[in-house]
């Protein structure tokens, strides 16, 4: 079932934090007044899973300007987690990452996310959760098809506009477009200007 409109689940399990030590995190304490991008991976030393965390690492400064925090769950060990941290990426490991890796070594974070497989592994969930701690985006990927960062960042700014301005976004909406206001009017006009673009 989706969480898409409900409270997200909150959770407090160790992380390895960007300055690598091991640390509880609480998420609602770590997300306090600020948005959340919480994104499941399967597992450390894994192929696809070094690509994303890496890229949410290098937009990190994309996310904080948007008061974003980003946290990356799988259900590795902590432990695991700070090998793979302090191990080069020419040696397959993630280096020093800017965010934190938290430990859902039980499997009860991803099963209360509704992306824990039948193999016991998280499949690529990845959750928007807004300031008042409601979850406002998610999508799950099978384990062989990689996230895009660019999306998230995308639905981040969607959600930010609609909050702010009381309009929508429509299919493909990108900072700086056309959005429209709901009514029958609007789409209207909006299809009218933009339906060829569609």
């Amino acid at each position: 079932m989706s969480l898409v409109q409900k409270p997200a689940p909150d959770f407090t399990a160790k992380a390895a934090m960007p300055n690598g030590e091991i640390q509880p995190l609480t998420f609602s304490e770590f997300k306090k007044n600020k948005y959340a991008v919480l994104f499941f991976y399967p597992f450390d030393f894994t192929f696809v899973c070094p690509t994303e965390i890496l890229a949410f690492s290098n937009h990190l400064k994309e996310f904080t300007s948007r008061n974003t925090v980003v946290l990356g769950c799988s259900i590795d060990s902590h432990h695991t987690h700070r090998a793979w941290r302090n191990t080069k990426i020419e040696d397959g490991g993630i280096a020093a990452i800017s965010y934190p890796l938290v430990s859902d070594l039980h499997k009860t974070i991803a099963r209360d996310y509704g992306v824990l497989l039948e193999g016991g592994m998280a499949a690529r969930g990845t959750f928007l959760i807004d300031k008042g701690g409601i979850v406002r985006h998610e999508t799950v990927n099978d384990l062989a098809l990689g996230r895009n960062v660019e999306e998230t960042l995308r639905m981040l700014d969607a959600l930010q506009f609609t909050e702010e301005h009381g309009e929508v976004c429509p299919v493909g909406w990108h900072k700086g477009t056309p959005t429209m206001k709901e009514t029958p009017q609007a789409v209207a006009s909006y299809l009218k200007e933009h339906a060829r673009e569609l």
